[in-house]
């Protein structure tokens, strides 16, 4: 019986005008950019695709190696035809736009059949006070969000709600919310980069110009009733020799899991046939061995590990995120 073998990812970069430089001082991040705002660490979206960095399909696109090896996928992501992912870091310098993401609904009829966002971030680091937008304080209708978009108040409306490292935010589609300056998050969301801009802070680019609002298809998609304050859920890490696990999130469109690794002999980790898994690694180094061959991880880095995936021993000290659909 075939057993797929692991390999490493190599992000595409974006240096939106919120970025920083943590990305690349921090989490190694090889780039000419000056500015790394985003890493899509594993995608196939045309906007930005991964490349495979180890194995026999070095250099390829993630795409290209899907494409030829439809059983990595497993059998589960198969039922909705294409990658069904994307999962990023973010390192946000200044506050990102105030936006919403469109429902798949939507998106299929007027975004040429593209995937909705709905979306998950994971708070790697924050600074002191670092905030976010999550929603409306309260019930709005609207008429009164775009006449406050006209008249430049629109933030009175909006829920400020206070970070801290290590927590996790679920943000389903329609929801209007931000990430704010001082906060570097991993984010795993659906194949999408359909997002509809409601307010900018009136910024310009490096070019001059401010960039562009997507206002009536915001107003198409949004969920204009007050949201509740999030509240960081029971989380409950369940513990093995070695390792420690716990759920962050879990929707229908994907799964989320904080896996915390010091071991040095190593654990054993294998996925089934059912779907891949995604290794994105936060914090510490450690070494992913299968047969004989060594993968080296440290913080940064991210493996894709197909559906029915030889046996691995991961060892050393290291956090990761391990994600599936």
């Amino acid at each position: 019986m075939k057993y797929n073998e692991p390999f490493k990812l190599t992000p595409a970069y974006k240096d939106y005008l919120w970025g920083g430089t943590r990305l690349k001082k921090e989490f190694n991040k090889k780039s000419d950019l000056e500015i790394v705002a985003e890493s899509w660490e594993c995608s196939v979206h045309k906007d930005g695709e991964s490349i495979v960095s180890t194995g026999i399909n070095k250099g390829k696109t993630l795409s290209e190696v899907l494409k030829s090896n439809k059983d990595y996928l497993g059998t589960h992501p198969k039922k909705i035809g294409k990658f069904p992912i994307l999962v990023k870091f973010i390192d946000a310098k200044k506050d990102l736009s105030v936006q919403v993401h469109p429902t798949d609904e939507y998106a299929y009829k007027y975004e040429n059949k593209e995937f909705g966002k709905t979306e998950m971030w994971y708070v790697i680091d924050a600074e002191k006070d670092a905030k976010l937008i999550y929603g409306f304080n309260r019930d709005v209708t609207k008429e009164q969000v775009r006449k406050a978009v006209e008249d430049g108040n629109l933030t009175k409306y909006l829920q400020r709600v206070d970070i801290k490292k290590n927590d996790v935010f679920y943000i389903p589609s329609g929801t209007v919310h931000a990430i704010c300056s001082g906060a570097l998050v991993a984010e795993v969301q659906e194949s999408s980069n359909l997002t509809y801009r409601l307010y900018d802070y009136d910024r310009v680019d490096k070019n001059g110009n401010k960039r562009e609002l997507h206002i009536d298809k915001a107003l198409d998609v949004l969920n204009f009733k007050s949201s509740v304050k999030p509240i960081q859920p029971l989380r409950v890490l369940k513990f093995k020799e070695g390792s420690a696990k716990e759920l962050l999130c879990r929707c229908k469109y994907f799964q989320v899991f904080r896996f915390l690794i010091n071991s040095k002999k190593g654990i054993n980790y294998k996925t089934d046939n059912l779907s891949f898994h995604i290794l994105l690694c936060y914090e510490g180094k450690g070494l992913i061995k299968y047969n004989d061959v060594f993968i080296k991880v440290e913080k940064g880095d991210t493996i894709f590990v197909p559906a029915n995936s030889c046996e691995l021993t991961i060892s050393g000290k290291i956090n990761l995120l391990d994600i599936n659909s």
